[in-house]
């Protein structure tokens, strides 16, 4: 992953144990700010209630009661389980202006967030988050 900030997280480990510990597809997505294919995530429509954890280091990121149906290809949720559960970085590439979001216990990339797009929740913010940066534990 191109390190955009000089942070240091809680959970840090050298690339060779990510790449260890991930499938090839999660650490594409979470290690390398890749994207999952729209519509392919089990979670995406998925409505156990729960705790959405980072799939790399199992911090607890987002409740299944802010989860919503934003019908764009990938879970969204409109506000994290705290603020500083998530970190965020401006996003310039493939030619606009994006807001992503990271985990802010080991940085892994989990999304972007969108905001002013119109929808019912009481944010009018759309976590977009790629489902396989994600584990739920149910309740």
């Amino acid at each position: 992953m191109s390190d955009k900030t000089d942070k240091t997280y809680a959970v840090d480990r050298p690339d060779e144990k990510w790449r260890e510990e991930l499938s090839a597809a999660e650490y594409h997505v979470l290690r390398q700010a890749g994207t999952e294919r729209p519509f392919s995530s089990e979670y995406e429509k998925d409505e156990t209630v729960g705790v959405y954890r980072c799939r790399a280091c199992q911090a607890e990121l987002f409740r299944s009661e802010t989860k919503f149906d934003a019908q764009c290809g990938w879970p969204s949720f409109y506000t994290p389980l705290a603020e500083d559960r998530v970190e965020y970085i401006e996003d310039v590439t493939l030619g606009m202006k994006r807001t992503e979001v990271r985990c802010a216990n080991c940085g892994s990339h989990l999304g972007h967030v969108f905001a002013g797009e119109g929808f019912a929740t009481p944010t009018d913010l759309r976590y977009c988050i790629n489902g396989i940066a994600l584990s739920l534990d149910a309740d």
